[in-house]
């Protein structure tokens, strides 16, 4: 019997093959791409016993929907009708060798073994195999492949107990693909052929729309105007010291700041003919900084921008091309606990002989190893991200030392202890009734901060001893005089986590997301002041332009293109049809018909639109 497995990639190809194979596979080329090749072998399925195996694979999606031919012209049809224009699904120029590959080899395979990558997408890349291998043999028996890493006893297992393919979460993402380019054609024609006419920089340019990439954009510029607007107001607050054992304890007074110069002078006052500071409270308890979670994709992103300053797309590029040499888990999962029986010692262990952090993963593997936490989050489809072998540094570049550096770090910190201490807080009333307080800690057991060298905890100055009880006079007492800061514009980690929290994206999708409004010109990175690789999201003017003017037409928050909240709604829906509560018919129909209310009225009031992006443009309104 011959089977006919298909990766999503060349590279999962071919370590699935040596796996398979046994170091016996024949490679051979392919007609019509010089990436893709066919491995031939044998392997002893236990459900299907010895056959013949061909290994290919794709090169990601293998169709795009498209409209008919009229539909492309974009003087031919008003944008509107693209709402409901004919489409059909196309298969690229480049890839259709890969296509008729897969239907040539299906024709004598009795299985179609489908071993793309287990998420959404991967399903659906999935069903476009299968429509291309019965294209060559209609009835084809089709099984897919579980699997989350290509470490060679996971394949093996894989390739032991297949299961079938996820139609519905093949059908989400047929349902995303039809809406995004329904929506999206719609509104970029709109937006490109009427804002050309303003002429200047933006006559020849594609002014795209995406119904993600908009309230990511209104992220950034509902910032840079709460920064640009800011106007600093003056406080007064009490500030008081005191000098005991050589030490000097600042206490913090518990209104914080008033705004209000007259009510702090009168309070102060209070306290200074009051005199003598009474201690109300000495309270010294265990304290705990808690390890990490275990790693998910948005954590990967925010933290791989935050600490090793790098973008979040850069940082799922350099961790795809870990995961296809083997050295991490698929870097694409929302899961933040592992399974009960989930093999961590096992993991740990490939990580002793390592020279920087060996011993701290001996030291688990003799007593001080503790089971993860188990975050709220399981997508069932993939563990958290983890090392799965050992890597030397030699074999990696310097960005992918980076990545796999923390995420083995972050690996050995979930399965430590707490890092504990010990907490003191000292409270007083001063005068009549202000109260202040202060507060030490003292670092007994570092435990995980002692790998995972991201987070920081350290001792502060030890408090001298105070009673309850004792009354003593200040050292020194003062009114002091501050400005309110004001905030800051977006960092990248900040951006994913406000996409995250909004629903805008996929843990998969949200660095493309940002990239493409960096693409697109409608925002800007700087260095932010006096931090080292800090980056700063800055809107362009078209960006602010483009946001203003949907704003100014006047949609209302549920609906308005720049906030987040229909989008939202959209990718509830596509989680309805994953766990089959509603259908990809419905949810196309419902929502084509939401954004087509939304489109109507944008198109009839384009003019303030228009507005809006002259305003900005030329008028010199915004930086």
């Amino acid at each position: 019997m011959k089977i006919l497995c298909v990766a999503e990639k060349p590279s999962i190809a071919k370590s699935i093959a040596q796996h398979l194979g046994g170091g016996r596979v024949t490679t051979r080329p392919i007609r019509g791409n010089q990436y893709v090749k066919n491995y031939e072998f044998t392997f002893n399925f236990q459900l299907w016993g010895n056959c013949a195996v061909i290994m290919t694979s794709v090169l990601g999606h293998l169709t795009n929907l498209e409209f008919e031919g009229r539909y492309r012209n974009w003087q031919a049809c008003n944008p509107s009708a693209l709402f409901e224009a004919e489409t059909y699904e196309a298969i690229a120029e480049d890839k259709k060798g890969i296509a008729e590959n897969i239907a040539q080899q299906a024709r004598y395979a009795k299985i179609l073994f489908i071993w793309t990558d287990c998420d959404r997408e991967g399903e659906h890349i999935g069903s476009e195999v299968r429509g291309q291998a019965r294209k060559g043999k209609r009835d084809i028996e089709v099984r897919r492949a579980k699997f989350s890493n290509t470490e060679k006893t996971h394949i093996i297992h894989a390739a032991h107990h297949p299961i079938e393919l996820d139609e519905r979460q093949a059908n989400a993402v047929a349902a995303r693909t039809e809406l995004d380019l329904r929506i999206g054609a719609a509104f970029t024609r709109l937006q490109t052929l009427q804002l050309r006419t303003l002429g200047g920089e933006i006559k020849d340019q594609i002014i795209s729309y995406g119904s993600c990439q908009f309230p990511t954009l209104g992220f950034v510029v509902d910032r840079y105007w709460r920064v640009r607007n800011f106007k600093p107001e003056t406080f007064w607050s009490i500030k008081l010291m005191h000098q005991r054992e050589g030490k000097k304890v600042n206490f913090l007074w518990k209104r914080v700041h008033l705004f209000d110069h007259a009510t702090v002078v009168i309070l102060f006052e209070e306290c200074l003919e009051g005199r003598l500071a009474r201690v109300d409270k000495v309270e010294t308890k265990p304290t705990s900084k808690w390890r990490p979670l275990p790693l998910t994709t948005v954590e990967l992103q925010m933290q791989g921008s935050r600490f090793l300053h790098m973008t979040s797309s850069r940082v799922m590029a350099v961790a795809e091309q870990l995961y296809q040499k083997g050295f991490i888990s698929y870097p694409r999962t929302e899961t933040d606990q592992f399974p009960n029986q989930f093999d961590l010692h096992g993991i740990i262990q490939k990580q002793v002989d390592d020279s920087i952090w060996g011993d701290y993963a001996r030291s688990l593997l003799t007593g001080a190893f503790r089971q993860p936490r188990r975050g709220r989050h399981n997508d069932q489809a993939h563990p958290p991200i983890h090392p799965v072998n050992h890597a030397e540094q030699s074999v990696l570049s310097s960005e992918e030392k980076k990545i796999y550096e923390f995420v083995v770090r972050r690996f050995l910190a979930c399965c430590s202890e707490d890092a504990k201490g010990e907490k003191t807080d000292i409270e007083i009333s001063y005068g009549r009734s202000e109260l202040f307080h202060a507060n030490g800690l003292r670092v007994i057991e570092r435990n995980y901060l002692d790998v995972y060298i991201y987070d920081k905890w350290e001792s502060s100055q030890q408090l001298p001893t105070f009673t309850v009880g004792e009354t003593f006079e200040p050292t020194e007492a003062m009114i002091a005089e501050g400005k309110t800061s004001p905030p800051t514009y977006l960092t990248e980690p900040e951006l994913i986590a406000l996409m995250d929290a909004n629903g805008i994206g996929t843990d998969a999708t949200m660095a493309e997301h940002i990239t493409r409004i960096k693409d697109r010109s409608y925002v800007g990175t700087q260095r932010r002041s006096g931090s080292r690789g800090v980056e700063e999201f800055i809107p362009t003017k078209l960006g602010v332009g483009l946001i203003e003017g949907y704003d100014e037409v006047g949609f209302g928050n549920e609906i308005a293109l720049s906030k987040p909240f229909l989008r939202k709604e959209m990718e509830i829906k596509m989680k309805g049809i994953c766990d089959g509560r509603l259908t990809r018919g419905a949810v196309v129909a419902e929502s084509l018909e939401q954004y087509r209310e939304v489109f109507t009225m944008a198109q009839q009031r384009i003019a303030v639109l228009k507005t809006a992006v002259r305003r900005n443009l030329f008028d010199n309104v915004a930086a």
